[in-house]
């Protein structure tokens, strides 16, 4: 079985690998706030680099070191950017020779890709525009513990093909699921994936509907024009009617209620959509303690 040294992306993972991810996180998620709560990573430091804002990766990721028994320092723009005081590479080299992890959320893919080029240390894509690992290891997590069986599962998207679209998609080419994305044009997703215009056709027969915000992080000045080309793939209960029965609704976070789903369907019973919030913490910790050699 494989384990890699960086979580840069999806693609060179294996199957085994996500399994045993998932193996662990139960473990962890069973243990803890008891007495035997495991702190392998007693005396190791996660740098961890926000350039973008940040609740839920930022305290899963913080609070699952300290449980770990480890600990982390923050940083920003001013002391890792690519123009900055020093380049990445000697950021990379500097933060290697005093922490154990760097996880870096960010805008460019190609930042994450020189610092792990250059870290003798992991790497973990905390975001970036083009995808988002972490979040959609959570989403398959969440499905395995709601029973979802992955070599059976179509995973319908509605709306903006972001970059955790992006993700679903290419871990669904690892795992055997299906994924089907309903987006207007000018919105698709950055990889091949099955696409349809309409989201009816999409949300179809499907285990499980995904959506995202429609404006992200640095989209802020296209509001408008973005929300009006999506109007048509708004997450409603008259959309939600189209899938299976008893299919649930994922969403990474934040949400506005309104744009990409309604209230009723964002708070309502066949929402998953905190107990996937919650799981970013179960997976990461699993994620932290297999990248540095305690799981």
């Amino acid at each position: 079985m494989s384990k890699p040294f960086h979580l840069v992306d999806l693609i060179d993972l294996d199957r085994d690998w996500v399994t045993k991810l998932f193996g662990d996180a139960d473990r962890l998620r069973a243990l803890r706030g008891s007495p035997r709560a495991p702190h392998p990573l007693r005396g190791k430091t996660a740098a961890l680099v926000f350039h973008k804002p940040s609740l839920r990766t930022r305290v899963s990721f913080t609070v699952g070191m300290h449980e770990l028994g480890g600990d982390a320092v923050d940083l920003g723009t001013v002391e890792v950017s690519e123009h900055g005081r020093e380049s990445l590479k000697d950021v990379a080299h500097v933060l290697s020779g005093m922490t154990d992890l760097i996880v870096i959320r960010t805008f460019a893919h190609r930042i994450v890709r020189t610092l792990a080029e250059h870290a003798t240390i992991p790497v973990i894509n905390a975001l970036t525009d083009f995808s988002h690992p972490c979040q959609v290891l959570a989403d398959l997590y969440t499905l395995v513990r709601a029973g979802r069986d992955l070599d059976h599962l179509r995973v319908a998207w509605v709306g903006d093909g972001s970059n955790v679209c992006t993700s679903l998609a290419r871990l669904g080419l690892l795992l055997g699921y299906d994924v089907i994305a309903a987006c207007p044009e000018g919105y698709e997703p950055a990889v091949d994936v099955q696409l349809v215009r309409d989201p009816r056709e999409a949300v179809r027969a499907a285990d499980v509907i995904v959506t995202d915000t429609w404006v992200s992080m640095g989209q802020e000045a296209e509001h408008d024009q973005r929300v009006s080309d999506l109007e048509d793939y708004r997450l409603d209960a008259a959309l939600l009617a189209h899938a299976s029965d008893d299919a649930f609704v994922l969403h990474c976070l934040p949400a506005h209620p309104g744009e990409e789903i309604t209230a009723e369907v964002l708070y309502g019973d066949r929402s998953a959509i905190w107990d996937e919030a919650e799981n970013r913490l179960h997976v990461q910790k699993a994620l932290l303690a297999q990248l540095l050699g305690a799981s």
